[in-house]
């Protein structure tokens, strides 16, 4: 699968009404959900809400910095801008903002689970790297790609996400 980098065209594969799963943002959105947890430093008496809050506020920043470097960078040095391509722009960056929900409802549903904030916050982690590893093998096993390179994309966003967990690790206090 090649991304598609036009996006104020009409994507020319595609059939009407078709939706294509931008698994970029996907991966991209998982890998800063899982930093943002790693770095967070959950205190205080409405911990589990700020994390949540931090996750959410940040896929929000994220996408909307994505979409405008798209939009000022790639498209509008060509073509001016219509709304119809900031929509389509805005659209397929959305999946850096889906991808800290899974994260964010971990949390949420910690206490169910009877973990403190702590165990709150490894939860998310741990949703965050396995989706992030999920997106990344879902992007090559649509791509038609041999068995070799499904597991070899499935090791580097593994490998990704073990550095982050690391680096919750090496700042614990």
């Amino acid at each position: 699968m090649t991304e598609r980098t036009n996006l104020s065209e009409p994507d020319a594969g595609a059939s009407p009404g078709s939706v294509r799963t931008p698994y970029t943002g996907a991966v991209y959105g998982s890998l800063v959900a899982a930093s943002v947890v790693a770095g967070a430093s959950a205190a205080g008496p409405y911990a589990r809400l700020e994390l949540v809050l931090l996750l959410l506020c940040t896929g929000v920043v994220f996408w909307a910095a994505h979409a405008y470097a798209t939009l000022v960078g790639d498209l509008l040095p060509h073509r001016p801008l219509t709304w119809s391509g900031v929509g389509r722009v805005c659209a397929h960056e959305w999946p850096i903002v889906q991808a800290a929900v899974a994260p964010a409802a971990a949390v949420a549903i910690s206490p169910v689970l009877g973990l403190g904030v702590e165990g709150a916050a490894w939860l998310a982690l741990g949703v965050a790297v396995v989706q992030q590893v999920a997106w990344a093998t879902a992007a090559v096993l649509r791509a038609g790609a041999s068995r070799r390179a499904v597991v070899s994309a499935a090791a580097v966003n593994l490998a990704l996400g073990l550095v982050i967990v690391a680096a919750k690790v090496a700042v614990q206090d």
